[in-house]
């Protein structure tokens, strides 16, 4: 098993916690809880998150989880880690590589949690194989609503909470730790990127890689893309590397990524390099701050090009609305935000992407290819249509995620979340769905109906029969 050079992560957050540390945490969490009187509703205290739903203020004391933040022990031989629930999935990569080893599906964003990821979902490149992060979870410790924590494992006591968890967002508890399944790594990830210039033969392309997993005889470990246009899309293909023939592409300085896809038909990135490709420039949003401004770019330390401090800058901007009040100054017309990612079926991506780009004036789009795993450490999940309870993906199916993020004019006559609102019908027409980080509009009995109704009522009544936690739809939809 080879081991990985993280020279560039710091030591501090490369060691596991160990199991005594993780313990003294959980009981400050629960020392929280009670002192959140009853009857008020209980919230994480946290500073930071990667959602984008702008909720209601509240000054509700929340639970201490200030030490569930790292991982508690890697077991290299078996591939597993003991990770705690608000774990970023940078300390988890670094902590991991140094052992060979990465997790199933690691998502694009270095403050992503594990427990977020498990909780709301997540994906990225390996998602056409591995599916998505709650798949190679092999049980959960989860505080649950009536404050009391149970270990949730698939054909375990709470097996229903096992399968109902992913994409409940914290309405039905918070993981305080889950053991999960590790992949072995190689030192270099070698990309290919393949241009189309239709939108159909792009979709015909990307259903024969995902039913081989392989590409003109070459496998292909990771798969993800970019379209900027109905004439011009992307299929990004990797594949593992022991060895680079040439030096590894840097996009941490002055290159950007998601530019070179354009201007190169191969790359190659180290393995810690390509896990973190998109996060210097939180894809392609860092333009929104000058980031991508070569003169900017010169002077802005590459420590703070990374997704959390543009973030940041979004919050700050979300709560004193200084852009917004000049470009009203300035006579332009307020913006609507449009942060969302859906999947569709694989055969409606042509279809759907042909509509998002003819109705949304937004470029460029990811796309990623996702499927449920058959060869998960839960059996086959060809035993059940819909294995997870609250997030309607068919097993055996191949869906595509497209993820659009920034903001479109509100025109005359027009009102803002109309766009959001168009996208979730042509997202429902084309057989799709959408996750529920960012701003969602549908009506209770809509959303019950995408989203599990009959057994997220079951699991509420089980979990948190004193409704201490928010109702999930209360959470996504009302923003509360």
């Amino acid at each position: 098993m080879p081991v990985v050079s993280t020279s560039s992560v710091p030591p501090r957050i490369a060691m596991a916690k160990g199991a005594q540390s993780h313990r003294h945490a959980v009981e400050r969490l629960l020392a929280s809880y009670q002192d959140i009187p009853a009857g008020q509703t209980v919230r994480l205290a946290k500073r930071t998150s990667n959602l984008f739903r702008r909720r209601a203020a509240t000054r509700t004391p929340g639970l201490d989880v200030g030490g569930l933040d790292g991982v508690i022990s890697i077991d290299a031989r078996n591939r597993t880690a003991d990770v705690q629930g608000m774990c970023t999935y940078e300390t988890l990569v670094a902590t991991t590589l140094p052992h060979g080893l990465m997790p199933f599906v690691v998502p694009q964003l270095k403050t992503i949690t594990l427990g977020g990821a498990v909780t709301g979902l997540g994906i990225e490149s390996t998602s056409f194989r591995n599916g998505l992060p709650h798949e190679s979870v092999l049980e959960m410790d989860i505080l649950t609503g009536a404050g009391e924590i149970v270990t949730a494992t698939p054909d375990g006591e709470h097996a229903d909470l096992f399968r109902g968890f992913p994409n409940s967002y914290g309405s039905l508890g918070y993981a305080t730790r889950l053991r999960i399944e590790l992949q072995p790594v190689q030192p270099f990830v070698s990309l290919r990127h393949l241009r189309f210039r239709e939108l159909d033969e792009m979709q015909r392309t990307l259903g024969q890689i995902c039913t081989a997993r392989a590409w003109e005889g070459a496998e292909v470990d990771f798969l993800d893309g970019v379209v900027f246009s109905t004439r011009e899309a992307y299929l990004t293909l990797g594949s593992w590397a022991s060895e680079s023939t040439t030096p590894p592409s840097d996009y941490t300085g002055q290159s950007i990524f998601y530019r070179s896809i354009r201007s190169r038909e191969t790359d190659v990135l180290t393995v810690h390099d390509y896990i973190w490709r998109w996060d210097a420039d939180w894809f392609w949003c860092s333009a929104a701050f000058g980031a991508q401004n070569p003169r900017a770019r010169k002077v802005w330390p590459a420590k703070y090009r990374r997704s959390d401090v543009y973030y940041r800058i979004i919050a700050l901007e979300n709560r004193f609305g200084v852009m917004s009040r000049i470009d009203h100054l300035r006579g332009k017309p307020q913006r609507e935000r449009v942060i969302q990612d859906i999947e569709v079926p694989v055969v409606h991506a042509a279809g759907f992407l042909r509509w998002f780009l003819a109705h949304v004036p937004m470029t460029p789009v990811w796309i990623c290819p996702l499927a449920l795993r058959l060869n998960g450490p839960h059996g086959p999940v060809a035993d059940s249509e819909q294995p997870w309870s609250l997030y309607p993906l068919t097993a055996g199916m191949t869906y595509l995620n497209v993820g659009f993020w920034g903001t479109v004019p509100i025109l005359p006559g027009r009102q803002d979340g109309d766009v959001n609102r168009e996208i979730e019908s042509a997202v429902t027409r084309f057989d799709g769905h959408k996750s529920l980080y960012s701003d969602a509009y549908y009506t209770p009995e809509e959303f019950w109906t995408k989203y599990g109704g009959r057994a997220y009522r079951s699991l509420k009544s089980a979990y948190d029969p004193d409704g201490r936690l928010l109702d999930l739809f209360d959470k996504t939809v009302r923003r509360r």
